[in-house]
């Protein structure tokens, strides 16, 4: 539409330039996904081959967007935290969004056999995305640190939830069951009722997964019997505690890359809420 009488239509376009030097988080749900999960016969409270596609994408996204930096997973949603010096599409909102979303869920439906060999796709699973700015890295590893809490809570929940319906219990008499209850009293029925202990159950399903790119010492050669190593990167998948500090602790290097203020960086993180008890 160059030079012609056309172009004007251009100027309706909003700006949706993201705010420079914050990290950008791109979360991606899964949309109607109780649905699909029912249409598909998922497992409850967690199919694990339903979770190891979805990191599987995260992965394919990670591979495709040097920016991405970090991933967090829990069941059909995943945060994409891209670097604070960014500037892939001039960080505009709307080409960032639909960019992950579109490789993840394409990333989805053509993994998907590899995963469910037996299950045919009755229909594609789609993913709606939204993009947030967080300007300090203790805001960001808030937000992680949200995610992973509500992890949790939610699992903890779900797992008692689908042992009592499991057991006899309707689905009403299950949620009556479960009103108000803590952390505490979860753990306890999950022990004395089923055998359970909470603690005990897959990390991917209680702390969900982190995906990122693990530094890692390589052999590159042997000469005259000295063992030559560089540094290299490997996309990993874990199930690690990412709210107390060991983690960033050991791999600082994740949200250094691409950090140029150092002092904002180092700025103290505020006092946190106080976790449930029963939280790994």
């Amino acid at each position: 539409m160059a030079n012609s009488k056309y172009e004007y239509v251009k100027g309706f376009e909003q700006n949706d330039t993201l705010l420079p030097q914050t990290w950008i988080v791109i979360r991606v749900d899964g949309r109607a996904f109780t649905r699909f999960s029912q249409v598909h016969g998922f497992e409850k409270p967690n199919d694990m081959q339903a979770l190891l596609l979805m990191n599987e994408c995260a992965k394919a996204v990670l591979e495709d967007i040097s920016d991405v930096v970090f991933c967090y997973g829990v069941s059909d949603e995943y945060s994409f935290v891209l670097r604070r010096t960014c500037t892939l599409y001039q960080r505009r909102a709307s080409k960032l969004i639909s960019l992950v979303v579109s490789l993840f869920s394409a990333s989805y439906a053509m993994k998907w056999t590899q995963f469910f060999p037996e299950t045919e796709l009755q229909y594609a699973a789609t993913f709606d995305g939204r993009a947030v700015c967080y300007p300090s890295e203790s805001i960001l590893r808030d937000y992680l640190s949200w995610r992973q809490v509500d992890c949790h809570i939610n699992n903890q929940y779900n797992t008692c939830f689908w042992k009592l319906v499991g057991s006899g219990m309707s689905t009403a008499e299950a949620q009556n069951t479960l009103k108000g209850t803590t952390a505490d009293v979860k753990n306890n029925l999950l022990f004395e009722k089923f055998k359970i202990n909470y603690n005990n159950i897959p990390p991917i399903f209680r702390k969900g997964s982190i995906v990122y790119r693990k530094q890692m010492d390589e052999v590159v050669k042997v000469e005259k019997g000295e063992v030559i190593k560089r540094l290299r990167a490997h996309i990993v998948v874990e199930h690690e505690d990412i709210i107390h500090d060991g983690f960033w602790t050991a791999h600082s290097y994740i949200l250094a890359v691409g950090s140029k203020n150092k002092q904002q960086q180092a700025l103290p993180r505020p006092a946190k809420p106080k976790l449930p008890s029963s939280l790994p």
